[in-house]
């Protein structure tokens, strides 16, 4: 199964790959009469999926991407999809959101999300960065790095970075250098700029899950509506 073909079917089981193969074998254990005629059954053939060939957005992010503890159609992607389809556009959404992945994470899977064609990366990482503190600039330093490896493949992608903020609590100035690091890769990597993933959603109960952190379903229908014209403005270049 071809990369972004997992990475679509890696939000429907999680972080395991279930591969099924059913054979159906059919035999007799004694010869019919000879003046009996026998005709072999054979079980219709169902015919292959016809292979998806739509251009790609590929949504590389996290927890937020992947949509924590909610059916797959739940996330963000998959309304982004819904108004692509709705749209008559014909691109394909791969969610290649993984729960806990840094940006640094992100950039060590690239290239393997990258071995088919991408038409659209949108870029959604960082957040647990900030999470767990790490340095700015080490963030900056991994999203510039997934930009360029992108362009470095793919000439034409086009290049979409969602901006992050982190909470009062972790305080000056770290907040503002975590907050900046995102507009300044969009703008170095020419990419169109997503101010923060979270408008409307980041500190409102109903649109959150108890952990206050992860949107809940109706949060994510919220952030669908954020990210959409921002994406139409990619699709758009």
């Amino acid at each position: 199964m071809k990369p972004l073909e997992l990475a679509k079917q890696f939000m429907k089981k999680g972080a395991d790959f279930i591969c099924v193969t059913a054979v159906a074998f059919s035999f007799s254990a004694c010869n019919p009469p000879a003046a009996v005629e026998t005709k072999e059954e054979t079980a219709p053939v169902e015919s292959a999926p016809q292979e998806d060939t739509r251009p790609v957005i590929l949504f590389l992010g996290d927890s937020l991407t992947a949509g924590y503890q909610l059916d797959p159609a739940q996330a963000f992607p998959a309304h982004i999809q819904r108004f692509i389809d709705g749209n008559h556009m014909s691109f394909q959404v791969v969610n290649a959101g993984v729960s806990g992945d840094t940006s640094l994470d992100g950039l060590n899977r690239l290239d393997w999300l990258l071995t088919q064609p991408v038409h659209t990366l949108v870029l959604a990482l960082g957040a647990n960065d900030g999470l767990r503190g790490q340095p700015a600039s080490f963030t900056r330093q991994n999203l510039m790095a997934i930009c360029e490896r992108a362009r470095e493949l793919y000439p034409a992608i086009r290049l979409v970075v969602a901006g992050m903020k982190m909470p009062a609590n972790y305080g000056e100035p770290y907040r503002s250098e975590f907050e900046k690091l995102f507009a300044e890769v969009a703008d170095e990597c020419n990419a169109v700029f997503i101010p923060f993933i979270l408008e409307d959603v980041a500190g409102q109960p109903a649109l959150n899950m108890a952990d206050g952190i992860h949107p809940n379903p109706d949060g994510h229908r919220v952030i669908a509506r954020t990210v959409w014209p921002y994406i139409q403005e990619a699709l758009a270049q």
